[in-house]
């Protein structure tokens, strides 16, 4: 949009570090930082990030609109996906995947599901997350801090202490947080998590990379969910401008995906290649997003 002099960046970058918390005097490593902006009665909470780069340090931050968690219908192009989510978390215990670019709305589509058994069951929801990036009524929130102690892998040992019947985990990033997801599955709570993977089926290779059997991931795993986001035509569906598109694999060909058996012909399973023709033939898109 436009430029500043290196001088004033690096009085900004200073600024930011300090607002939010951020070691001023460190510029070796990568930091993080949170604050919340209000602009025009509404509420904007910001995520910054501190990277080192040569002679210099880059600065993102990341605007998330402070809004009230949509409904779970509200967030698929294709009211059917969202009925199979729906049947996924009337289970009392195993694990939900989702996996997809960052952007995608796999944090929203959590929060949404979260939101939707809260409302219609007397559960204990527990979320642990980096960053929290929404807050949701009914619902315990934990904010992982690895300068106070506060890992995934202590936040998960607490968590567990307060008997969760559903335990969110914001993201599965190493062997340590796939085998604590898995036991927590296995101890009867719901898991929900992101993995990042190519696409649904690769989540399986990506859980087996970071050391799950298949005999664990045929007993723990309800369904994995792949996500991607399509732009709209205007005015299709009320306001939206875009709208989520699922891969989702679940019974048996969730346990076929596993043994390495890709989906057969009559299987219900839908790529994101068919569900964008689809789309296009339904004139919910434009010829430019095949």
């Amino acid at each position: 949009m436009f430029s500043i002099s290196q001088t004033e960046y690096q009085s900004l970058v200073s600024y930011y570090k300090f607002l939010t918390g951020m070691d001023i005097a460190e510029t070796r490593k990568p930091q993080n930082g949170t604050l919340t902006h209000h602009h025009h009665q509404l509420i904007y909470d910001l995520r910054f990030s501190i990277l080192p780069v040569e002679s210099s340090e880059s600065l993102a931050i990341r605007i998330l609109p402070r809004q009230m968690v949509p409904q779970l219908e509200q967030l698929f192009l294709f009211p059917s996906q969202a009925k199979i989510l729906q049947n996924w978390i009337q289970q009392r215990f195993g694990m939900i995947l989702f996996t997809g670019p960052t952007g995608s709305g796999k944090t929203t589509t959590m929060y949404a599901l979260l939101q939707s058994i809260v409302e219609n069951r007397p559960f204990q929801a527990i979320t642990l997350e980096d960053p929290i990036e929404r807050e949701l009524d009914n619902i315990l929130q934990v904010q992982v801090n690895e300068k106070a102690g506060m890992s995934y892998d202590a936040g998960l040992k607490a968590v567990l202490r307060h008997d969760p019947d559903i335990l969110m985990i914001g993201e599965i990033r190493d062997r340590h947080t796939a085998r604590f997801a898995l036991q927590a599955a296995f101890t009867g709570h719901l898991v929900l998590s992101t993995i990042h993977a190519k696409n649904a089926f690769g989540t399986i290779f990506r859980l087996q990379d970071l050391g799950i059997s298949k005999a664990d991931l045929n007993q723990a795993l309800i369904g994995i969910a792949s996500q991607q986001l399509l732009p709209l035509e205007d005015g299709l569906i009320t306001d939206q401008k875009r709208a989520a598109i699922l891969e989702l694999i679940d019974g048996d060909v969730l346990t076929n995906a596993i043994q390495g058996i890709a989906p057969g012909q009559y299987d219900r399973f839908n790529s994101f290649e068919y569900l964008r023709r689809k789309a296009y033939a339904l004139g919910f898109t434009n010829e430019n997003t095949q």
